[in-house]
């Protein structure tokens, strides 16, 4: 199935999830892949949550989320209002809209709004979030509108995290994915408020160096960090392992 939407150009149904997961997206630009579906089977498992999922693009964290726990409420929060339609559209084709609720907004910029929008503080069970890797000015920004808005921020990671501290219920925790480069920042962001920090690199392949982090850590905890076994994606022949064949279809966790 095509369409055209306006500044998004042509829109393609994919699916994800061994086909379960049905998302309509840009042909040009962004498009969801390993990093969400890796992101979302991180999520632990929340009962009611509810979950936001920060710079949700079309929903496939949220959604993917969603479709795993079947009791769970879920706020996608997207700072393009087309981007926004699309999710919210995504919602209903997977028969979610029941459960997820889409709003615009921009994290890290303007929390009032966010608040008025329902996004109040200490009102969510986790916060998932796979921001843009990188700050502007720190490498070339592509022509297309909405992956330069996926891939260069126009807020700091601080600032992400800051939010999620804002919005995350006592006891509440976050889940981040991120370049492998960017542990640093991660660790520096999560210095107040959180505990119990969790990582996890993920390779490529196991003879090279890890190219993401999830990151997971609880607000207000106490626990020490700990360095979780690493996630190798791809065997020796360059296909993914068994594992990682079972995280893609949704027949696997990380939590």
């Amino acid at each position: 199935m095509k369409a055209k939407a306006s500044g998004l150009g042509e829109i393609a149904e994919d699916r994800l999830l061994g086909g379960r997961l049905r998302l309509l997206q840009p042909v040009k630009g962004h498009r969801a892949g390993s990093d969400a579906v890796l992101l979302a089977a991180a999520i632990p498992e929340l009962g009611e949550g509810p979950l936001a999922d920060f710079g949700a693009g079309v929903g496939t964290v949220g959604l993917a989320v969603a479709s795993r726990q079947p009791q769970l409420s879920v706020v996608l929060v997207e700072r393009d209002p087309e981007l926004a339609a699309l999710a919210a559209r995504n919602a209903e084709l997977n028969d979610l809209a029941g459960r997820v609720r889409t709003m615009v907004g921009v994290i890290g910029e303007r929390s009032a709004d966010l608040a008025r929008e329902g996004l109040t503080a200490a009102s969510m069970a986790w916060v998932a979030m796979n921001p843009p890797f990188f700050e502007s000015g720190e490498v070339r920004e592509s022509p297309v509108a909405n992956r330069r808005a996926a891939h260069v921020a126009g807020q700091s990671l601080a600032d992400w995290l800051k939010e999620a501290r804002r919005v995350l219920k006592p006891g509440g925790g976050v889940s981040i994915i991120h370049r492998a480069e960017a542990l640093g920042l991660i660790l520096a962001g999560l210095e107040v408020g959180f505990g119990a920090i969790e990582i996890r690199p993920i390779h490529g392949q196991a003879e090279r160096p890890a190219i993401r982090v999830i990151v997971s850590a609880r607000l207000g905890s106490k626990k020490p960090a700990a360095l979780l076994p690493a996630l190798v994606l791809n065997g020796a022949d360059g296909r993914f392992t068994a594992f990682s064949e079972a995280l893609h279809r949704g027949e696997a966790v990380l939590a």
